[in-house]
């Protein structure tokens, strides 16, 4: 297959990294030309617009920061969906709302193409090595059609069900990942309060009933005073945002929800948007006068999973 890949930044450019490294004919394009350039380097080809990648290959991957920047992407001039052809595939990895990615599935299908709602999980360090984990919203043919194609970008794959399925699963998942997050920066702050060593703490949490994924990636890179995950405050208001849509859309009365709204919203406005998302710890260092650091903690995470091929994960039922 003919693979295009657009948006190649923290994410995507690590997601690009695996089908080139693997072995996969890719075109590329960016608004970063510079990013561009290191991929051509590498092998990759390019186009001078989304229609003529989309008419290049057989399935196009976009990967981009916001619902809108997809819906640009695809339905601008000489967009995606001009050069979409019957049986061609676009695969949506962006983290995005599940509304629009069925719209977009739509039009597409007006076209007899097929859509598929595809982001990741697992932080950027697995996304580098090629051992993320990734869902897929689409009909269970095109599923298998893509697989081997996912299999060279992920870990383990899980069919959720129809499009848009991913999309409502990958927002749960981030909204999960967010609180976690406020609560190991509450810990290792009242921690750092109580007097505790705070690598001893970091131990303490890592091998007890708190432990967490979060805990083990993110908790490093905040002691360590970087705070870099590659994943900045603006992007995580947009995903727990997204999780409060949808429970709003069902009448959900979340309680933990919009407080964690309102902590990324104060964040942004104290630190801006694009500060790294571990930093939300600032605001508790900020307001108590402590620094939460120690020393032996990377500066950015790395994945010690050695590459290999992926799978399909099969649910119990």
């Amino acid at each position: 297959m003919k693979i295009g890949f657009i948006g190649l930044g923290n994410v995507g450019g690590k997601l690009a990294g695996s089908l080139i490294r693997n072995g996969v004919d890719l075109s590329v394009r960016d608004l970063n030309l510079d990013l561009v350039k290191k991929f051509t380097k590498l092998g990759a080809k390019t186009f001078s617009s989304n229609k003529e990648l989309m008419e290049h290959c057989d399935a196009v991957i976009t990967c981009l920061p916001s619902p809108s920047a997809s819906a640009s992407v695809m339905e601008a001039e000489n967009g995606l969906l001009e050069g979409m052809k019957p049986g061609k595939i676009w695969m949506e990895m962006s983290t995005t709302d599940q509304n629009e990615v069925i719209r977009i599935g739509k039009l597409i299908s007006k076209k007899s193409g097929f859509a598929v709602d595809c982001p990741v999980s697992g932080g950027c360090h697995r996304a580098d090595t090629g051992n993320i984990a990734i869902f897929a919203g689409c009909e269970r043919k095109t599923f298998e059609t893509i697989l081997p194609l996912l299999k060279k970008m992920g870990r383990r794959i899980l069919h959720t069900g129809e499009l848009g399925s991913a999309s409502v699963l990958k927002v749960v998942t981030n909204y999960l990942a967010t609180a976690n997050l406020l609560s190991c920066a509450e810990a290792l702050v009242t921690c750092k309060a109580a007097g505790m060593d705070l690598s001893t703490s970091f131990e303490a949490i890592k091998i007890s009933s708190g432990n967490s994924f979060v805990h083990e990636t993110e908790s490093q890179v905040i002691l360590n005073g970087s705070r870099d995950i590659s994943f900045t405050m603006d992007l995580v208001a947009k995903d727990i945002g997204l999780f409060q849509d949808i429970a709003d859309r069902y009448n959900i009365p979340l309680e933990i929800s919009p407080l964690l709204n309102a902590i990324f919203k104060d964040g942004i406005q104290k630190y801006g948007p694009r500060e790294w998302s571990p930093n939300i710890i600032k605001r508790l260092e900020d307001a108590t006068g402590l620094s939460v650091l120690a020393d032996g903690f990377p500066s950015q995470m790395t994945d010690d999973e050695p590459e290999e091929i992926g799978y399909e994960v099969i649910p119990n039922s």
